[in-house]
């Protein structure tokens, strides 16, 4: 019996000694973590900004980083496209470095869009929607998710989602083509469009058409007009179509896909009886196959007065081009509705000799300073820029 108790008791120092031991690992690797933003190992030296802006990382580890939304309590939601994951990301301290990236769910179809809106996080799958209730007060115990809508087609082909909240408070979804080129509307309506519904998941209804693939949309702050990025088919060549950026003046509006591409290329197959002047044309035909993705207007105080309402947006890069092309985040200047510049304002995650990236920038978010958050799901990270003067 008392040979028994001291085995029974030198187990359970055994185990303790190494609970103890993985508590010390466990404090070591947050150590580790929390130094890593003063030795990224991201060339962020080899970027070219305008002068008098910096670019810091603000989390690394996220693994295909996609779109985000920020709470109201300040965490920032990350979604992905390849990964099952869904991320909230905390800094508890203020110095723009998330010392706290925890995984929320990763048992998701493609959760690559999330929105944020009266304290619930929304995730888009493929075919349905979801709903995290109280988010913020949850995260260490995530409540079951209300799916608020399951109807949507479950073709993965730009089956992935970006969602957002427009000013109207309803929730806006895309339902891209389920190819590179086809017409498949006669099956289902909602194929190449931008849905919007209300919170709950009622009232869906069609917004705009003729919507290859967009990835990215957002308001004017002046007039709530919907803006969006939309990607170019393939297999034209290295140089044509253009992908776009579009305004949608009105509810309805087509914007050209399948038939016209850009301003005026028509399609060798669905434009014969379909011109361009039946289309509404870009405010601004963007680079072939740089597939723009995130896009948002300047609305804060931080950066210089130049870039108030005007538009920055992340072009993602190319996949299929002889020489790639996009791999920055480049700034739609506007007069008006009308696009009177299209320039690059971060550039250098392509190494256009080598043909090497290291980094892909896919959303942008703008904080309560003014500063920008950008997602990368190559480099695994979210970026912050910052404007520190001349």
């Amino acid at each position: 019996m008392i040979k028994k108790i001291s085995f029974v008791f030198a187990f359970t120092m055994l185990i303790a000694s190494c609970n103890e031991k993985k508590k010390e690992t466990k404090e070591e690797v947050v150590k580790e973590t929390m130094e890593r933003v003063h030795e990224t190992s991201l060339p962020l030296d080899s970027l070219q900004l305008p002068e008098g802006f910096k670019i810091e990382v603000f989390a690394e580890g996220v693994d295909g980083a996609r779109s985000m939304a920020m709470g109201d309590d300040g965490t920032l939601f990350v979604g992905t496209r390849n990964d099952k994951t869904v991320y909230a990301l905390r800094d508890e301290d203020g110095d723009f470095w998330a010392e706290k990236v925890m995984v929320l769910d990763s048992t998701l179809e493609v959760p690559n869009g999330i929105a944020y809106k009266d304290g619930d996080l929304y995730v888009a799958e493929v075919n349905r929607l979801l709903k995290y209730s109280n988010i913020e007060a949850n995260l260490a115990n995530l409540p079951e998710p209300e799916v608020i809508y399951d109807d949507y087609p479950t073709e993965f082909h730009h089956g992935w989602k970006y969602i957002a909240f427009g000013p109207d408070g309803k929730l806006y979804v895309p339902v891209g083509a389920p190819c590179n080129i086809c017409d498949r509307t006669d099956e289902d309506e909602r194929f190449n469009t931008i849905t919007r519904m209300d919170p709950d998941g009622s009232n869906r209804e069609i917004y705009a058409r003729g919507v290859r693939n967009t990835v990215g949309f957002t308001w004017h702050p002046e007039t709530d007009e919907l803006w969006f990025t939309d990607n170019g088919r393939d297999m034209l060549g290295d140089d044509i179509p253009p992908c776009e950026l579009n305004r949608v003046a009105e509810m309805g509006q087509h914007f050209g896909y399948p038939h016209c591409h850009g301003s005026n290329v028509s399609d060798p197959e669905f434009g014969k009886d379909n011109p361009c002047a039946n289309f509404v044309p870009p405010v601004q035909d963007l680079g072939a196959h740089v597939a723009p993705l995130g896009v948002k207007f300047y609305t804060g105080t931080m950066f210089p007065s130049q870039y108030k309402n005007q538009i920055f947006l992340a072009e993602h890069g190319s996949w299929n081009r002889s020489s790639k092309v996009g791999y920055r985040v480049m700034m739609v200047t506007l007069d008006g509705n009308k696009a009177v510049s299209y320039e690059p304002f971060i550039d250098g995650w392509l190494n256009e000799e080598t043909q090497d990236q290291f980094g892909r920038p896919v959303d942008l978010l703008f904080m309560e300073d003014g500063s920008m958050l950008l997602s990368d799901d190559f480099g695994d990270a979210i970026y912050r820029v910052s404007y520190v003067g001349v």
